[in-house]
């Protein structure tokens, strides 16, 4: 096989990942795999989709080499295929924000409006924890919180956050995080907070991205 054969085989396949990608709900499913293993089932009523829709969109994920997959009885579960897959989508979320003028509209107009202050890097973030300055505020949901978490964040769904004020604590400026840096859940807990007078800014990034930087996690 001469050089240019291989390279042409070897784009080829890099080619499958791309297509892989090529679906704004496959997509979305690795969003949701990034925080935790899920069923298909749970894949399909958190994309809206139909179980059998849901199956041929990880099936190309799968043959991809992006998600693996394991059964339980008469359950297929599927998790990210490693950390690598997190990068990948970090990537693709910074070129189309630099080149694509559709998405840095996107972000101006309904993100930054939400939020105009800087979110505070993932760097910033731990020194500051490290001192006892912040209190990181996890709005995912529990089962997502449960896979893996921030160290020494505390868990307070956004969806329950109204109800638990209570538990976070005062005089302390609070950082929340979520899924990811266009997660809406970290905003929306963030704006409830400055609401009701507290101090409060968003993690740049979301849980994926602490967790393939390697900085610390826990589970519970």
């Amino acid at each position: 096989m001469s050089n240019t054969t291989v390279k042409t085989e070897l784009f080829e396949q890099f080619a499958r990942i791309g297509k892989a990608l090529s679906s704004a709900k496959r997509l979305e499913m690795l969003e949701f795999l990034a925080q935790a293993e899920r069923s298909v089932d749970a894949l399909a009523r958190m994309t809206g989709l139909s179980v059998a829709n849901t199956s041929q969109h990880l099936q190309q994920l799968r043959q991809s080499g992006l998600v693996d997959a394991r059964k339980e009885g008469l359950r297929v579960y599927c998790r990210l295929a490693g950390d690598g897959i997190v990068r990948l989508l970090a990537a693709l979320r910074a070129v189309g924000q630099e080149r694509l003028a559709e998405v840095d509209k996107l972000v101006t107009l309904y993100l930054d409006s939400k939020d105009s202050l800087e979110p505070v890097p993932a760097k910033e973030l731990m020194r500051r924890a490290k001192k006892g300055l912040v209190t990181v505020l996890d709005v995912r949901p529990r089962e997502e919180y449960a896979a893996g978490h921030i160290r020494g964040a505390i868990n307070v769904p956004v969806t329950e956050l109204k109800q638990r004020l209570n538990e976070i604590p005062r005089g302390q400026e609070v950082v929340a995080y979520c899924r990811g840096p266009y997660c809406l859940m970290a905003f929306e807990a963030v704006a409830e907070l400055r609401n009701r007078g507290r101090k409060a800014r968003r993690l740049e990034d979301g849980f994926p991205e602490w967790k393939s930087a390697g900085l610390p996690v826990d589970r519970s």
